[in-house]
């Protein structure tokens, strides 16, 4: 976002395309760009398009029409799935922006990568953890409040670094009690929902400790969500990969498809493990995964099974 804010003091670009997983920065890059265009009249001046309404047609039309009393004209278009032959066309389209209109492009499922060569690219994954603070602690002052130091990484932990999470999560610590300017690390663990992705690693540093109560409990609290099974297949197959692979974090990472950070953080739990043990462990969630995909293993029993024999594999 600062990159962001750099670009737009230096001119207003034609054409943004806006890719990452925090949803908070979407809607930041939004304002910043809207912001950016002056635009005093959105009723008339600001379009917005997403994979139901949108049409080259209505598309293109947008963009030629003349601002009223405005500068510029804003045109958001939001995580469109486009054939091959209409991406050329929308492609054309882009490149022939009038001056007048500024087209914004929210990506949530990088379906429209093709485009960053040529436009203007905004990263909107999460940012790293100083920054998050920094933020955090700039938003609790406007609202008059403060956060503790092991209370803010507990809050960053619990929303996985997710800025959408973490601001909708102050909005409860703030009004929990009025009383005190002060958030503590007590009033996050009991009142922050933690992030499912957060309990799958909470959940792999158990087991690689061989802890099995606390493994129980963090299980017991995730063990009704959809897809829980497959992300903990995902992560123990990262570790698996992370423990025997020669690459580095970043060729890794590339590899799998994922973050630098989350294959460093897998090579520090895969050490828990014997490669022996994660290559057992892998074996049995595809043994897992096709009994509950066929029917004959219910999810949650699944759950329970694959951890008690990684407890004792």
């Amino acid at each position: 976002m600062k990159t962001l804010k750099k670009r737009l003091n230096e001119g207003i670009a034609r054409v943004y395309l806006v890719e990452g997983d925090d949803f908070y920065l979407y809607d930041k890059a939004f304002s910043m760009i809207k912001n950016a265009c002056k635009i005093s009249l959105e009723d008339f001046n600001v379009n917005v398009f997403d994979d139901e309404n949108f049409s080259l047609l209505q598309f293109f039309n947008a963009t030629e029409m003349m601002p009223m009393v405005d500068e510029k004209r804003l045109v958001v278009v939001k995580n469109i799935k486009l054939n091959e032959a209409d991406k050329k066309s929308f492609y054309e389209m882009l490149m022939h922006i009038p001056k007048t209109t500024v087209v914004l492009i929210l990506d949530y499922n990088n379906n429209l990568e093709y485009l960053k060569k040529d436009f203007v690219f905004v990263d909107a994954g999460r940012m790293d953890e100083e920054t998050v603070k920094k933020l955090v602690v700039a938003y609790l002052a406007k609202q008059d409040r403060r956060i503790s130091q092991d209370a803010l990484a507990s809050l960053i932990m619990s929303c996985n670094g997710y800025l959408t999470r973490i601001f909708n999560e102050l909005s409860k610590l703030v009004c929990c009690d009025l009383q005190s300017q002060l958030i503590t690390k007590n009033m996050v663990d009991e009142l922050v929902s933690k992030d499912i992705e957060f309990s799958v690693f909470e959940l792999t540093e158990a087991l690689s400790k061989k802890n099995g109560d606390k493994a129980l409990q963090i299980l017991k609290l995730m063990e009704k969500d959809q897809g829980v099974f497959t992300l903990i297949a995902n992560q123990f197959r990262r570790l698996f990969y992370s423990a025997v692979s020669d690459l580095s974090n970043g060729e890794l990472a590339k590899l799998l498809g994922v973050k630098e950070y989350a294959v460093l953080k897998a090579r520090q739990l895969a050490k828990g493990f014997s490669k022996s043990q994660l290559n057992k462990i892998t074996s049995l969630l595809e043994e897992y995964d096709y009994l509950v995909k066929s029917g004959a293993l219910l999810q949650q029993n699944a759950l329970y099974l694959l951890v008690f024999n990684i407890i004792y594999v």
